[in-house]
């Protein structure tokens, strides 16, 4: 009996009651030195955990550029060059202060990063660090943005 109440839910009642995700939008900021292709991470406010700059859709802004104010605001990147066209998407769990979880799907947008300011919104509330791609995805969480850092 159980298992059967338990396989109603799992595939039937859970889904329909399930929201879509949510949407953000993300800067893969970039640059190359000596080469080397070189990715920016920040930390984020709340638990100081690697990220890439991202945030919530901007009224009069397209994707791409309300990832490029994400990138000026949480990590100080100044550039005219983000690509229009999302390089791939990633997913996580976002946490409400109240506690409860909202699954968010992210696309990622690259970022060429021409100018890095010191002083920005976001610079007292926040840690940056360039690394390669492949020493960022170790230090992102989510595994498929871990996959396109990657692929970077």
């Amino acid at each position: 009996m159980i298992r059967h109440v338990r396989l109603a839910w799992d595939e039937f009642l859970r889904p329909m009651l399930q929201r879509p995700p949510r949407l953000q939008v993300a800067a893969l900021c970039y640059r190359r030195t000596e080469g080397e292709k070189e990715v920016l991470l920040v930390t984020s406010r709340g638990t100081g955990r690697w990220i890439i700059p991202k945030g919530w859709p901007m009224r009069g802004k397209d994707s791409a550029g309300a990832a490029l104010q994400e990138a000026w605001e949480e990590a100080g990147v100044r550039s005219r060059k983000v690509s229009k066209k999302a390089i791939g998407s990633y997913t996580y769990e976002k946490t409400h202060d109240d506690g409860w979880g909202v699954p968010v799907e992210t696309l990622v947008y690259p970022v060429a990063v021409e100018e890095l300011a010191a002083d920005f919104p976001e610079a007292s509330e926040r840690k940056r660090m360039w690394v390669s791609p492949d020493e960022a995805a170790n230090m992102v969480r989510e595994p498929e943005l871990q996959d396109i850092l990657r692929a970077l």
